[in-house]
């Protein structure tokens, strides 16, 4: 049974989704669950959820005396507020800080609370033997997979395994429940948070938390910059943008100054901006930014001495000063109550990175007179990259859509909007515009296998149209055109240029004596390939050669060889034709069995399509469309996978 301490109820009011939150906990833990995961939105109470749940967990059966609990977290400042937490909570409790040199708790404490980088020296850890604990809370579960956290809790529970290879297991007559944290229940990089938790047992979302009004009211604004994330590294194992690589785009004098000229246009009165960057120096740039501009700006980063950050955020937390600039730093465990502006001013694919950030100005702080918080984010208006999370697609809307200050129940109707109006005129493309202009010209790409079995101009149905004639698509705009021996006609797309636009280039090469004579002489049969036309169009390019060939090459009834209803080609294919294919791996593109019956079946006007592709390149362009066309889809499947990973629901953790 689950115990409620005399003190608690007159010490605190917990709202209902927190109790309901400790029931689900409570009522995973007696059902057998020991390792569990809790995702609660910035604002909503994480550390007096674990504190209270804490009060609530009874010592285990084979140990009633022990009533000891442990509190990681990942810094000093969560370490503090913790435990300032849970003794404004439950004075009646002795409450220890362990980390560094300045804070070394004795491991007798009702609830330690210990930063994992302390935890990580294996002297330090020792204090906390498992068998004299009721509990482990690891707050910001979503790290709790990194090898680092692994190696902390594996002393906890065996089945949490240790990345060291000679690691030895504690041996524990009955698992500790370990009950994780977090704002982001997931992670992007690819690890999996159940090597640690079996389930998360409770998830509310911070859009569900605005509308009911347990976190403050949210204003939107996106502003379109001239930015282009084309070119800019993803990092292969998160899938986010590399820091250096991205820092070059966003942070530029252009950019920094349009930063700061939109929050000066619509966030002005603001009290308190947090604002995100890139990297290091993206935030010193952009703090001149500001206050060249005569906005007092103050920054923070990683290598800030703790004293100065302190110092910094007590006078932000007083209003002293209007704008604080960070990279990274701030985005998780902050608990400034009173900011009421954040400026995300560096794009990121992830959205529980994006979350996190926006997340720092959800809470409610009616004492500073906050009303809401106004988001402002910059969105890639050039070139729109793929994954990238921004206020639009937070809400499913295209990211080209105008948003000025709007609130969540607006962006939520206009969604709804957008999909209604899908279901009624089929999908819209992100990219669709009333304003796109009617094509200038075409151009056919074509994927298709060069062993693929289609008569008249296989890869290039469309041809089949303009000319009576067997012509071949032999991929990437070449369309060739076997000439019964007399040698062939090729015609290929040539780019525009400075001196002349797109257009069509057809040239015959002849054969000057018989074919099967000069490959027994190692000689080519060809002469010099000579010009014919240039045509503007494929339709005018084919028709002309269909001219050409009639009037030149093949005169009279022996240009009826070249129709695609030649009574030839619907002959068995010669033996020879069937060696010439089969020598060049039709066995890659069929199965033995289907391979031996297609080449039984086969015409000769089907082989003859084939060899035509096979000596002009076909089977090239089409192996190398098939790479191309397997690495963009190992690319989706990637992304659909990393997008998966930052969806938490309730249930089984992989």
């Amino acid at each position: 049974m689950f115990s409620s301490p005399r003190y608690f109820s007159s010490v605190i009011r917990l709202r209902p989704y927190q109790e309901a939150c400790l029931e689900a906990c409570k009522n995973a833990l007696h059902a057998g669950a020991t390792r569990i995961g809790v995702s609660l939105p910035t604002g909503a109470g994480k550390t007096t959820v674990f504190i209270s749940l804490l009060a609530q967990i009874p010592p285990p059966s084979y140990s009633p005396s022990t009533s000891r609990a442990l509190i990681i977290v990942n810094s000093i400042e969560l370490a503090r507020q913790a435990a300032a937490q849970a003794a404004a909570l439950f004075p009646q409790w002795c409450i220890e800080i362990e980390q560094g040199g300045k804070h070394k708790a004795s491991g007798n404490a009702d609830v330690t609370v210990a930063t994992y980088q302390t935890l990580l020296q294996p002297q330090r850890l020792a204090k906390f033997h498992p068998h004299s604990l009721k509990a482990v809370i690891v707050d910001e579960a979503h790290h709790a997979a990194a090898p680092s956290y692994r190696r902390i809790l594996s002393h906890f529970d065996p089945a949490i395994k240790s990345p060291e290879a000679t690691f030895q297991p504690p041996q524990l007559s009955h698992p500790i429940p370990i009950i994780g944290f977090s704002a982001t229940f997931s992670r992007h990089d690819g690890l999996a948070l159940g090597s640690v938790f079996q389930r998360i047992v409770y998830h509310r979302d911070f859009l569900e938390m605005i509308k009911e009004q347990w976190l403050c009211d949210v204003r939107f604004t996106s502003v379109k910059a001239n930015i282009d994330l084309r070119n800019v590294n993803v990092n292969s194992r998160t899938g986010d943008f590399n820091a250096t690589s991205l820092a070059h785009i966003i942070n530029t004098n252009t950019v920094n100054n349009l930063v700061v000229q939109a929050w000066l246009d619509r966030a002005r009165q603001r009290q308190s901006t947090l604002v995100f960057c890139v990297n290091l120096a993206h935030v010193r740039a952009l703090t001149k930014a500001f206050q060249d501009f005569g906005i007092i700006a103050h920054y923070l980063h990683s290598g800030t001495p703790a004293a100065e950050r302190h110092s910094l955020i007590t006078a932000f937390k007083a209003g002293e000063y209007p704008v604080l600039v960070n990279c990274a730093i701030l985005t998780e465990g902050a608990d400034i109550p009173n900011i009421d502006c954040v400026v995300v001013a560096r794009p990121t694919r992830s959205r529980n990175v994006f979350a996190q950030m926006i997340g720092r100005g959800m809470r409610q702080s009616p004492s500073t007179g906050k009303v809401d918080c106004h988001i402002i984010d910059f969105v890639d208006s050039t070139n729109r990259v793929a994954g990238v999370v921004s206020i639009p697609t937070l809400f499913g809307l295209d990211p080209e859509e105008v948003i000025d200050g709007e609130s969540i129940e607006k962006l939520e109707a206009r969604a709804q909007t957008v999909i209604l109006r899908d279901m009624d005129d089929g999908p819209v493309r992100a990219d669709s515009r009333d304003d796109i202009p009617d094509p200038k010209y075409i151009t056919y790409v074509d994927y298709q296998n060069p062993f693929a079995l289609v008569d008249g101009c296989s890869g290039a149905p469309h041809v089949t149209k303009l000319s009576p004639y067997a012509w071949v698509g032999c991929g990437n705009d070449i369309y060739i055109l076997e000439c019964l021996g007399k040698g062939y006609i090729r015609i290929e797309a040539v780019s525009a240029d400075e001196d002349k636009p797109a257009h069509y280039r057809a040239t015959f090469t002849e054969a000057t004596m018989h074919i099967p004579s000069a490959k027994a002489l190692k000689i080519s049969p060809f002469m010099r390939k000579r010009l014919v036309m240039t045509a503007e169009t494929l339709d005018n390019a084919i028709r002309g050669c269909d001219t050409y060939v009639a009037q030149k090459v093949l005169r009279g009834s022996l240009a009826l060889g070249l129709l695609r209803t030649a009574k030839w080609r619907k002959a068995p294919a010669t033996d020879s034709q069937k060696a010439v294919i089969h020598k060049r791996r039709i066995k890659r593109a069929l199965d033995q069995n289907a391979a031996a019956e297609t080449l039984q079946n086969m015409t000769k006007g089907e082989a003859a399509n084939i060899i035509t592709r096979l000596k002009h390149g076909a089977q090239a362009h089409y192996e190398k469309k098939t790479k191309e066309a397997k690495k963009t889809s190992q690319l989706a499947e990637k992304e659909r996978r990393r997008r998966e990973r930052e969806t938490v629901q309730v249930g089984p953790l992989a």
